[in-house]
């Protein structure tokens, strides 16, 4: 349901405004109302949540033999509780957190192992992970070929072994 609201405005901006919905074929009303709804949009979307990169060098090194040398996910959850921390499910990846204090500290791809990454070495997704639809892109059947386009995270065919470089994007 539409309200009605009353505003004023400089006889310039509502030429400018007028011009510009005619271009768009739309009324004054309605560009004012996509207007507000993206500024309420943006004023609401939160940033993307970057860790300080003082903090995550250290930790990519205290952390990069257990991140490497688990053998399933269970083992890598038990080093990383050894050591005071743990992985949890975020968005469509994983978090590092403090334990048991449960604070996020950062991604696991800002540590150098995205959880495609560690799906795939592991043969299986985190436990209780939300977003399933990720094993059928990540998770080949096993004895199958991988489909020829497919692509890994380093943009190399899928089946292709994993080096020990790990490309990590700038914040």
């Amino acid at each position: 349901m539409l309200e009605r609201i009353e505003m004023k405005m400089h006889v310039d901006m509502l030429r400018a405004a007028s011009a510009l919905a005619r271009q768009r074929d739309v009324t004054v009303g309605q560009l004012v109302r996509d207007l507000l709804a993206r500024e309420i949009t943006r004023a609401h979307a939160r940033p993307p949540i970057r860790a300080d990169e003082r903090l995550v060098a250290p930790l990519r090194a205290r952390l990069a033999d257990d991140l490497a040398h688990a053998a399933g996910w269970e083992d890598l959850q038990a080093r990383l509780r050894a050591k005071g921390y743990v992985l949890r499910a975020s968005g469509g990846g994983l978090a590092l957190h403090d334990w048991p204090g449960d604070r996020r500290i950062c991604k696991a791809s800002e540590l150098g192992f995205s959880y495609a990454r560690l799906m795939r070495r592991f043969g299986a997704p985190f436990p209780d992970h939300p977003h399933s639809h990720l094993i059928a892109r990540h998770l080949t059947q096993a004895g199958s070929a991988p489909h020829p386009q497919a692509r890994t995270e380093t943009g190399a065919p899928d089946g292709t072994p994993d080096t020990d470089i790990d490309v990590i994007e700038p914040c």
